[in-house]
């Protein structure tokens, strides 16, 4: 009976070991490196004067940066991305603060995602953006127009892009904020 098991055991290894060594002759990675961006919006601007280009968050957007942060704290946060203003800095502050990171500044409009994508292999990334680039990037990410901008008063949206070798998924959820006013 012993003799049975171990041979039975022979067996489904040696199966096993046949079907992904199959697997690989057709192209297809195993083990392939997952990668996961997490995009979101600026929290609420401060919209008092509204001649300034460049405001910083107002008093419930500070909360909700802070909401995100704990948001993503399950969330093992490797590289954080933001846009060169106050409001997309102050809304990834708390996570890069958090995590000990150093935000890196894009530039939607001549982002390379190709690139964007092999520096980030692997990692799990926070992209803060506005209400227009951030669903735009997304799209570019997976490849397909499927996100419309977001209306001026959307910042509890979060996009998430998975890439698992040449497989990308992608979804949206929605975050409502207790946050101070």
């Amino acid at each position: 009976m012993k003799s049975k098991l171990i041979l039975l055991f022979l067996l489904a290894t040696a199966s096993f070991t046949s079907c992904k060594d199959d697997q690989k002759l057709e192209g297809i990675d195993v083990d392939p490196a997952v990668t996961t961006f997490y995009f979101i919006r600026h929290a609420e601007k401060d919209r008092t004067d509204p001649d300034n280009p460049d405001p910083e968050l107002s008093q419930k957007g500070l909360g909700r940066a802070m909401h995100w942060a704990e948001i993503l704290d399950v969330v093992a946060i490797d590289a954080v991305y933001t846009t060169d203003y106050e409001r997309t800095s102050m809304t990834a502050a708390p996570t890069v603060v958090k995590r000990d990171l150093i935000a890196q500044y894009y530039d939607p409009s001549s982002i390379n995602i190709p690139e964007f994508k092999a520096e980030n292999l692997g990692k799990n990334v926070l992209v803060v953006g506005h209400s227009n680039t951030t669903p735009d990037f997304v799209n570019k990410m997976i490849g397909e127009e499927k996100y419309t901008a977001m209306d001026d008063t959307d910042n509890g949206s979060l996009f998430i892009v998975q890439q698992i070798g040449n497989k990308t998924t992608d979804m949206r959820l929605i975050f409502n904020c207790n946050c101070p006013r």
